[in-house]
């Protein structure tokens, strides 16, 4: 088979413990998936969950231990850091069940959902597309996966990100509004999952802008850190 063009390498993130990568297929994002942070961006309650999507090469692959770097991206003026616990996809499926999620999980990852707020807020004001705050290029750094079985009590682990060393977001797993398994079965019935897929589960209160120079530094108990800085 011949192509036009070289193909782009495939996208892959270090697997903890192995030399082993995981291939990128799809980037999923949970919106407004914890209470207080629905509140501050002017929602309340259980809503029904809701979904929007990245390109597997907006990754930014942030190898343990390592500082990893983005640029401050092009028209926005409010870039904002999102933390969030990423899910990696190992088995596919449609329709998956609750009860059954866990059967298709490989592992689990600490992750940054960077938004353009401004252009964010502006799609929403014109009832468009976020596409352009939130699936550009580079906004979605991420740490090594960690396999499922030596992830421990994800459930209920602590996730925070602090800037410069000072809290931005701290909060804990288990305020999520839709836990993992929920979310996997309702993102199931509206696309086949598959291996390789990326879940972003959604960010907790205390979002804010970063400007060039800051230091993000991320943790979700029992994932490591990840550490991002703004070029």
């Amino acid at each position: 088979m011949s192509f036009v063009f070289t193909p782009p390498p495939v996208v892959s993130v270090p697997v903890v413990g192995t030399t082993e990568r995981f291939p990128v297929h799809r980037i999923y994002c949970v919106g407004r998936n914890y209470e207080e942070h629905a509140k501050e961006m002017g929602f309340t309650g259980r809503e029904p969950p809701f979904f929007f999507m990245k390109p597997a090469d907006a990754v930014v692959v942030v190898e343990a231990g390592q500082t990893g770097t983005i640029p401050y991206p092009s028209l926005t003026n409010n870039l904002h850091h999102e933390i969030e616990l990423v899910v990696a996809i190992g088995t596919g499926g449609k329709n998956i069940k609750a009860a059954d999620a866990h059967k298709h999980i490989f592992g689990y990852a600490v992750g940054l959902d960077m938004t353009r707020r401004d252009l964010q807020g502006e799609m929403k004001k014109q009832g468009r597309p976020w596409c352009i705050g939130k699936a550009y290029d580079h906004s979605a750094p991420i740490g090594p996966i960690t396999p499922a079985a030596k992830a421990g009590d994800v459930a209920n682990a602590e996730l925070y990100v602090q800037v410069g060393g000072k809290d931005r977001q701290r909060s804990n797993v288990s305020k999520l509004i839709w836990n993992v398994a929920e979310t996997i079965e309702h993102l199931s019935a509206a696309w086949e999952l598959q291996p390789g897929d990326l879940i972003y589960t959604g960010t907790p209160e205390g979002v804010a802008a970063v400007v060039s120079g800051d230091t993000m530094v991320g943790e979700v108990r029992g994932l490591g850190t990840l550490t991002v800085k703004v070029a």
